[in-house]
């Protein structure tokens, strides 16, 4: 009882924080776009202590001196709703790619365009592809950090991987070393799902990948290492009480 109960308890709390920043803090939709990125990181700040103080979930960043400085491509492990807000405090200004429709819902749409984040839309393909590339080049272009999630949607703990074309497109493009991120989110935050597991959610930055390699010997590296990391980390999680 008292999972659910503290589980209730933060989503109340995340949405209301959520619709707090969107609605008292809708000046910042007309402040400079780096003012406005600043807020967006309290929130999350302010999202990820929530989750502990109700919660009791702490989160470990590892390796955080793996970051490249300036534009980089940042390939995420997805697995859960969590990974949407708590990435963006570790980057200096992030430009995360997302699904269009998202941009379709009031207020929070219009500050994902206000962000310059990444609108892709998945059913045009080739033309989506396009567009993809070159926002994120204007995106490299102000040194900003492109936050990929190469499966392209949220993935069970344990599923097979389905990394997505997209991915490679950005990275035969861009010219930019990779970061691969591995994490083990699913485990406490899960995918469809209202309830909050205690423990540690670890976000591990792995060896960043050199720009200048093949595509299939960069989506190869890319899952070799992301994959195994992810299971390193989530069998260390199952070690941990739930």
């Amino acid at each position: 009882m008292g999972l659910i109960i503290r589980s209730l308890l933060f989503n109340l709390a995340f949405y209301v924080n959520l619709a707090g920043f969107m609605i008292g803090g809708f000046w910042f939709f007309f402040t400079p776009r780096k003012w406005s990125i600043r807020a967006l990181q309290c929130w999350a700040r302010v999202s990820l202590w929530l989750l502990e103080t109700i919660c009791t979930i702490s989160v470990e960043v590892r390796h955080r001196d793996r970051i490249p400085q300036g534009a980089a491509l940042i390939a995420v492990k997805h697995q859960s709703v969590f990974e949407t807000f708590a990435l963006l405090p570790l980057f200096d200004d992030p430009a995360v790619v997302l699904k269009r429709d998202l941009t379709w819902i009031p207020l929070f749409g219009w500050f994902a365009l206000k962000f310059k984040m990444i609108p892709l839309d998945r059913s045009a393909r080739v033309t989506a592809l396009r567009g993809l590339v070159r926002r994120a080049q204007d995106a490299r272009d102000k040194g900003r950090q492109i936050v990929v999630f190469p499966e392209g949607t949220r993935r069970a703990t344990g599923a097979e991987p389905d990394y997505k074309p997209g991915i490679a497109a950005l990275y035969g493009r861009l010219d930019l070393p990779c970061l691969p991120v591995a994490l083990n989110s699913g485990l406490f935050w899960p995918r469809r799902s209202f309830l909050r597991y205690p423990g540690t959610i670890v976000i591990e930055c792995l060896e960043p990948i050199p720009p200048g390699l093949a595509r299939r010997d960069f989506m190869g590296e890319l899952q070799s290492r992301i994959e195994p990391a992810t299971h390193r980390l989530e069998a260390e999680a199952r070690g941990q009480s739930f």
